[in-house]
């Protein structure tokens, strides 16, 4: 597939971008399943709950078992009781771990990519080179490209390209091997480099 890629020079020239990878159907339902298991695998337990275990309480029987007209009970740390524990508690060491296998993370990853070059959110350049750690460096090299918010694709995230765009909110540099799901539909546009191209066809194949 032929797309117009913008040079070092702010020219345009040809290029061909591989259909497997930028031209396939979306499939919504794995795009779904793909971001929810991305942010499983991201959580942690931050919570924490005590079980009858756990609480405080004396483990003496309240009463005799028969002939107070009462229902049975055991001990005060029940869960049926108030201030007893509780029967299914959260505990922080849970595991929200949700697997996904490497061909459906790959098509979804491919199939996100489509839609962004359909929806036309994609932009191909030749390199996206930075020359000052500085802020100002990466907002004047956006400013042409006319990017507010934008991810940046390039096979080599330097130390003056990270620092130039560290502080920018609604920018972000990244190498094809560390992409998520989430950071490609988080920005509204999608700058990739010559070289990211290339390296998205050997990870993805």
């Amino acid at each position: 597939m032929n797309v117009k890629m913008i040079n070092n020079d702010n020219g345009f020239l040809d290029f061909d971008i591989p259909d497997s990878i930028f031209n396939i159907n979306f499939n919504e339902p794995l795009i779904h399943q793909l971001v929810v298991s991305f942010q499983s695998n991201a959580r942690s337990g931050n919570r924490a709950q005590k079980n009858r275990a756990d609480v405080k309480h004396s483990t003496k029987k309240p009463w005799r078992q028969k002939g107070t007209g009462k229902a049975r009970a055991g001990m005060t740390s029940s869960p049926i009781w108030r201030g007893g524990g509780r029967a299914f508690p959260s505990f922080p060491y849970e595991n929200f771990t949700k697997k996904l296998n490497k061909k459906m993370y790959k098509l979804g990853i491919k199939s996100i990519l489509s839609k962004l070059y359909k929806e036309d959110r994609m932009l191909f350049v030749d390199s996206f080179i930075v020359d000052l750690p500085k802020t100002k460096s990466a907002v004047s090299k956006l400013s042409i490209l006319g990017l507010n918010s934008a991810l940046i694709i390039t096979d080599n995230v330097d130390e003056n390209l990270y620092l130039a765009t560290r502080n920018l909110p609604k920018i972000a540099a990244i190498e094809p091997r560390y992409i998520d799901p989430l950071s490609l539909i988080s920005f509204e546009k999608i700058v990739i480099t010559k070289a990211a191209i290339k390296q998205f066809e050997e990870i993805l194949g």
